[in-house]
């Protein structure tokens, strides 16, 4: 495989004639991803990363424009590599999950994973369900069916950002003008009660 420059790449690749430079990329991007993801994929390595090297190279053709030269491009073309890579592998980790999954199967059940403390005090149970119903209450009653779902995929059911907004059919900047949205009616609605998000996680901490 020839040596190119960071010019040669961009003016290969947006050629007529770029079938060979495709090629050689596909083979860095190959080489780099099995050094990369080995120690994460135990099996059918060689063929998801050729998938994902397929991915890559469309995502990189896509992108040239954003590249500013301030490594060598088959640098940046490993990073973008590299995070396709990674959010596919996230997504398929989910795909067999749907976000109703996730949803608690009964009012009370709702526990987001930063509350997550399996205390055996007595009277901090007690608090901690007291203040899980408030909680669940504030959930069902203060918020858009939209937000509450993806509070609760996000808070309780731990799906990543990505994931979410793909199920939602949104993007990742609206998902987050939502979840900002859902928190700060909840952070209002606590603080009428008189209390406060840290009130809140207070009552959960460990010791």
């Amino acid at each position: 495989m020839q040596t190119r420059t960071n010019e040669e790449w961009l003016s290969e690749l947006r050629s007529d004639n770029q079938n060979q430079a495709i090629d050689d990329l596909g083979r860095v991007l190959k080489r780099g991803l099995i050094y990369a993801l080995s120690s994460r994929i135990k099996t059918d390595l060689e063929t998801q990363v050729d998938d994902f090297v397929q991915d890559a190279i469309l995502r990189i053709l896509d992108k040239m424009d954003t590249f500013r030269g301030e490594s060598k491009f088959t640098t940046w073309a490993q990073k973008v590599a590299v995070r396709v890579a990674f959010t596919e592998m996230r997504r398929q980790r989910w795909k067999d999950i749907s976000i109703e999954d996730l949803m608690p199967e009964d009012s009370g059940d709702f526990t987001p994973l930063v509350l997550s403390d399996p205390s055996p005090d007595p009277e901090k149970r007690a608090s901690q369900t007291i203040m899980l119903e408030m909680v669940d209450e504030m959930l069902k009653n203060d918020l858009t069916d939209r937000q509450r779902t993806a509070l609760m995929a996000v808070m309780h059911g731990g799906m990543p950002l990505e994931e979410v907004a793909r199920r939602m059919d949104t993007n990742r900047n609206a998902l987050y003008k939502l979840l900002h949205d859902a928190r700060k009616q909840m952070r209002s609605r606590l603080i009428e009660k008189g209390m406060t998000p840290q009130d809140v996680l207070e009552v959960f901490e460990s010791g």
